[in-house]
């Protein structure tokens, strides 16, 4: 399956990405693409996109990475919503006081009284450990010589 992904260009600390038409079994850095389809510089925020070629290999069936699609459509080469591609750890939440008016709102509804869980016999206690008693042997007498 083909992808159209971003691989990373340029020195540390200054990132520049190629738009790359490949198969997506190749890794990012492999050197293995088809085509060069442009290239984005997030520090001067440069985006040069070949708009038709990215438009042509769409429409033969390349699939462009999640990021790839957010710059696609932030340029309108394509027509969409963005997708998350943040971690799911921390999911972007916009609707929540929404739905805290609508719950405050509604009226409340019955609840069944649930059965309490019955109580466990506690497991019977060890007995205290007594403290070794020392008892005191007298001292023996010396053999007379």
């Amino acid at each position: 399956m083909l992808m159209i992904r971003l691989a990373r260009v340029g020195r540390k600390n200054q990132a520049m990405f190629r738009l790359l038409l490949t198969d997506k079994q190749n890794g990012p850095k492999s050197g293995r693409f088809n085509e060069i389809l442009g290239s984005y510089n997030p520090h001067k925020d440069e985006v040069q996109f070949d708009a038709e070629r990215i438009k042509y290999w769409i429409s033969k069936g390349a699939k462009p990475s999640d990021t790839v699609h957010n710059l696609l459509i932030s340029q309108k080469i394509i027509e969409g919503k963005k997708i998350n591609v943040l971690p799911k750890k921390t999911p972007i939440v916009k609707e929540a006081p929404a739905e805290e008016a609508k719950a405050e709102e509604k009226p409340a509804e019955k609840v069944t009284p649930v059965e309490a869980p019955k109580e466990e016999t506690p497991a019977p206690k060890e007995p205290e450990k007594e403290e070794a008693k020392v008892e005191e042997v007298p001292a023996r007498e010396k053999p007379a010589e």
